[in-house]
């Protein structure tokens, strides 16, 4: 029912997806309605700190970055938010002396791992959410992604990419700690060998490899191990959404449906829903719970 934060502090480090440097990632207790902020700690500058909002989101491009007004930024956070939200971290400050997160396997299940090592504590602040009132839809490129009004909060993906290991595969879970942790935050980005020589001379995937991605060839699967699951790639897609839907800055209590989804659809429709005022409000965490204790009883 109350804001969360991590019990203490938590140490990774690895090399980043695309700048290809070698990162370390410091997770630290922050106080209740910090929310999430990243700190880059290799600048000497006195406005070294970005906020986790969507509306600092700058480049959607194979990732997310955002940035502060004084363009401090901090490269591919879908990951390690999409862990913060399914464990339920409200407020953290996260040192990081680089440009990047880490990508370490190209997954969740490393930071959800790192957090629940040291665990989370509650503190006296409610927990707020963002309650979903009325159907909000965004369109991007031709791809389309809708937010509807639910009891629990869903993710709903479905993606089609004309390959034989991929083909048309759809996925939705309910968000929780419980099925994050076991069914989605293992789920590896994945890409395609074709497009590596192009997106290094772009400056991108330059720490890519078959160690932190799914790599496919034009028949198949180049990873000796193969797939964690068999419908992996429609899983990270919903992973991928829930870390881009956590830079909404709250919980949102809403089904979230989306076709073909990508990181710049993702912060479309959620600066879509908030820019829409009527289709959403603000409510305590007990005030969310209310209508599903009402279902339940009746």
């Amino acid at each position: 029912m109350n804001r969360q934060t991590l019990a203490s502090a938590a140490v990774c480090s690895g090399i980043g997806l695309h700048s290809g440097e070698r990162v370390r990632l410091v997770l630290k207790p922050a106080a209740p309605g910090t929310g999430i902020v990243f700190e880059r700690t290799d600048l000497e500058t006195a406005d070294n700190r970005v906020e986790a909002r969507a509306t600092n989101v700058t480049t959607v491009r194979l990732g997310t970055t955002i940035a502060n007004e004084a363009g401090v930024s901090v490269a591919t956070v879908e990951h390690l938010m999409a862990a913060l939200a399914a464990l339920g971290v409200d407020d953290a400050l996260i040192e990081i002396d680089g440009p990047e997160v880490p990508i370490v396997d190209g997954s969740s299940a490393p930071f959800v791992d790192l957090i629940a090592q040291v665990g989370l504590k509650a503190s006296a602040m409610p927990r707020r959410a963002i309650r979903v009132l009325k159907a909000v839809s965004a369109e991007f490129q031709g791809r389309t992604a809708t937010f509807m009004p639910s009891l629990r909060p869903v993710i709903d993906v479905e993606i089609d990419f004309p390959h034989p290991s991929v083909g048309r595969q759809r996925y939705a879970f309910d968000i929780s700690a419980e099925t994050f942790s076991g069914e989605v935050a293992s789920a590896r980005t994945f890409g395609f060998k074709r497009d590596v020589e192009a997106l290094r001379a772009a400056g991108l995937a330059r720490g890519g490899s078959m160690d932190n991605a799914v790599v496919l060839d034009e028949s198949g699967i180049l990873n000796e191990e193969g797939l964690r699951f068999a419908d992996e790639f429609a899983r990270h897609k919903a992973l991928d959404a829930l870390g881009d839907l956590a830079l909404a800055g709250a919980p949102i209590l809403g089904r979230y449906q989306a076709s073909q989804p990508g990181h710049a659809l993702n912060n479309v429709a959620v600066r879509a829903l908030l820019a829409d005022e009527t289709a959403w409000k603000m409510v305590t965490l007990s005030e969310a719970l209310a209508p599903q204790a009402a279902a339940a009883r009746s």
